[in-house]
């Protein structure tokens, strides 16, 4: 089958555009402004052509590659409520959930993703951004779909939901339908980590991974400014508790023969996920490499979306085009 055309912005450590890669799109471009980002994109795809720049500063007219193609993707920043408007990176969110839209506006690709929070879907807190958004891109006679997956659906083992906003013209809009779930029973994260834990021997590892007999929470990558590789907020920490994890910090290395992790200083009965171990949680393949050291390899693969979602999205939009290019 043809291989369609994508431009994927703010690509991060590359989770959706694997996803949509595996669904037939192949980027003419991807753009970032973290060089540990790039360098994660460049190790894993050498072939793809990654651009380190601010979105803001992004010129189309330099890279004639861009104009119309199949589809325009983008995992933005989390856009925050207005209860924490205050925060100096909210204003940043914003502005590059604004420029993905007037980048969409000069190039007018065939199909518009941007994947965010879920409340970014129908939150009174958001109505205004869902309006600018609409309003900008109706003048092009793009149409709109709003929804929210969790990733859990899709295989991925973790409770994350995601706000999706799919936008087409006419006939691809028509023969659009949001993906529906891959599968009938969500993995644990006991099934996920249990070839990892046991890696070394540990002898506990099958009555761990009983006990952790549920989707994990969602991870969450944190502040580049701020804080530690840890794996959320106290609730968070208390919810990884109950599966047998400390989640303060990571570790360097998984369990040995008597559940001993030799980083592990706490004194906690609990064990430490390791990176890739997180990695396996967001649903990327044992050999996609992360730049840098062990908080920056975990933030990015916090921030990232899990591929398994964006191989649903690509397909249910690379259906829509062709379905819509064959009448």
């Amino acid at each position: 089958m043809e291989r369609l055309a994508s431009i994927d912005v703010c690509s991060g450590a590359g989770g959706l555009a694997l996803g949509l890669e595996r669904a037939g799109f192949d980027p003419v471009l991807l753009l970032d402004n973290k060089p540990i980002a790039c360098e994660t994109l460049r190790r894993n795809r050498p072939s793809w052509n990654i651009l380190e720049m601010d979105l803001g500063d992004f010129d189309p007219t330099m890279h004639r590659q861009a104009y119309g193609v199949d589809l325009l993707s983008a995992g933005l920043p989390r856009v925050k409520s207005s209860a924490t408007t205050k925060r100096v990176e909210t204003g940043l969110e914003l502005r590059l959930m604004k420029a993905t839209v007037r980048l969409a506006h000069t190039i007018q690709p065939k199909a518009l993703l941007v994947e965010n929070v879920p409340d970014l879907v129908a939150s009174p807190e958001f109505e205004e951004v869902r309006g600018y958004m609409e309003s900008e891109l109706a003048c092009l006679e793009y149409r709109f779909h709003w929804f929210v997956l969790n990733a859990a659906d899709f295989g991925v083992p973790q409770d994350r939901k995601q706000g999706v906003l799919v936008a087409l013209r006419d006939r691809p809009y028509d023969g659009f339908q949001p993906p529906t779930p891959t599968v009938t029973r969500h993995m644990t994260v006991g099934e996920a980590l249990l070839p990892s834990m046991s890696a070394r021997g540990w002898t506990g590892a099958e009555e761990w991974a009983a006990q952790a007999n549920r989707v994990a929470p969602t991870l969450v990558g944190g502040s580049d400014n701020r804080g530690g590789a840890d794996l959320g907020l106290t609730g968070t920490k208390r919810a990884w508790a109950q599966m047998g994890i400390n989640g303060a910090a990571l570790s360097d290395e998984v369990p040995g023969l008597h559940g001993i992790q030799e980083s592990d200083a706490s004194g906690s009965p609990l064990r430490k996920l390791t990176v890739e171990q997180t990695a396996t949680l967001q649903s990327f393949p044992r050999d996609w490499i992360f730049a840098g050291k062990k908080t920056a390899r975990y933030r990015q693969i916090g921030h990232a979306s899990p591929p398994p979602v964006g191989e649903a999205l690509g397909r249910a939009v690379a259906d829509a085009l062709r379905s819509s290019a064959s009448i």
